[in-house]
């Protein structure tokens, strides 16, 4: 097959897919959905899975025929059933010869700054290394404070985190709806949504999960595509028992509804490093560093020549040429007592002095912003 016009997909799976509106976890449809997301990955496409299932496959496992209410007894499913889950998944993409890996999350990770800079340099990673992450919210451990609540969201939060061209968010109707079709049989689907203020009535229109199979519906579906539009995505809403879909997204073919970007990837990651919390730090660089960022590289340890304030790794921090001009704010990828220790060393250096390594760059060129 030709290659796929996004380079890199997001696809979120919803329960309601997973189980093709049964109480189980459907085989047949889950091999099918693989095949497709493997055959993508093959064409180059970097492929991000975000999941839901646990709880289903933990409920499947212990016969429970009914889903608790209590949210001990459903961490207590998402522990049984993630396993088992991930167990699955690696089998079956096994088959393509592709390799998964897990990666659990919570609010919290993707709200700190440190923790959100750990979780992208992870994913970037293993996309580098050609292996597929496969994501859901850490249910298990996960109390109220710091959940996302449902995995729609959490997708549009790893889209942002990615920078992904496209969300496919897969349910079990064709798309976006003037009204819920399972109570108004005149709805329409509403093809595309170009506006950059999402319309009220599409708000309305929204309705919310009557499987009892997982915690989102159209509503939060809505409200993620709202979120990954502004970072420069792509948002997708479609069914998920579509034959082909995945491989016919990837195509073009317009299917489901489709949200049009309002704002780019570069955008979205320049006012959040502008509009983060002022940070004390200041990094000061020779004339060489100062003219290599100008150029738009990246910041490297031997070019700075001065540390001030405390700062710790992924804070926002200012960096000044030294006759004290600020020309440029970063993310920071070692704290100020590191980055005083390696301060004029060459990148190669690095691990030798502080016994770890978090990359060649005290601020790589895509987490600054020139000024």
């Amino acid at each position: 097959m030709d290659g796929s016009r996004y380079r890199r997909m997001v696809v979120k799976l919803g329960t309601s897919t997973l189980t093709a509106g049964d109480s189980r976890l459907s085989l047949p449809r889950m091999v099918e959905l693989v095949r497709q997301m493997a055959l993508l990955h093959a064409t180059g496409c970097d492929i991000i899975l975000v999941t839901s299932g646990a709880i289903a496959a933990g409920r499947e496992r212990l016969s429970f025929r009914q889903l608790p209410k209590a949210i001990p007894s459903k961490q207590m499913l998402a522990a049984v059933g993630q396993p088992r889950l991930m167990a699955i998944y690696e089998q079956l993409f096994g088959l393509y010869g592709v390799m998964v890996a897990q990666v659990l999350l919570t609010r919290a990770d993707l709200s700190d700054r440190r923790r959100y800079l750990n979780s992208r340099n992870t994913l970037a990673a293993l996309l580098a290394e050609k292996i597929i992450p496969i994501i859901n919210e850490n249910d298990t451990v996960a109390t109220e404070e710091i959940r996302v609540g449902d995995n729609d969201n959490l997708s549009a939060l790893v889209a942002n985190l990615t920078e992904a061209d496209a969300l496919i968010l897969l349910t079990d109707q064709p798309g976006l709806f003037t009204a819920d079709p399972r109570h108004v049989p005149s709805a329409e689907l509403i093809r595309e949504v170009t506006a950059a203020e999402i319309p009220e009535a599409l708000w309305r229109a929204a309705g919310h999960s009557v499987g009892g199979l997982g915690t989102g519906g159209m509503a939060t579906k809505l409200q993620a595509a709202d979120l990954a539009r502004r970072s420069g995505t792509m948002v997708i809403i479609a069914s998920g028992s579509e034959p082909e879909i995945l491989l016919r997204l990837s195509a073009g073919e317009k299917i489901g509804t489709r949200f049009y970007p309002v704002g780019t990837a570069i955008e979205s990651r320049k006012r959040f490093i502008l509009a983060g919390r002022r940070s004390p730090g200041l990094v000061v660089v020779d004339d060489g560093a100062a003219q290599a960022l100008r150029r738009g590289g990246s910041l490297l340890p031997v070019g700075v020549v001065n540390v001030q304030g405390k700062f710790e790794r992924g804070d926002t921090v200012r960096v000044a040429a030294q006759d004290g001009h600020e020309i440029a704010r970063g993310l920071v990828n070692y704290a100020s007592a590191d980055l005083e220790r390696i301060r004029g060393e060459q990148s190669e250096a690095i691990e030798r002095i502080l016994g770890f390594f978090y990359g060649d760059e005290v601020i790589h060129r895509n987490n600054m912003v020139l000024l």
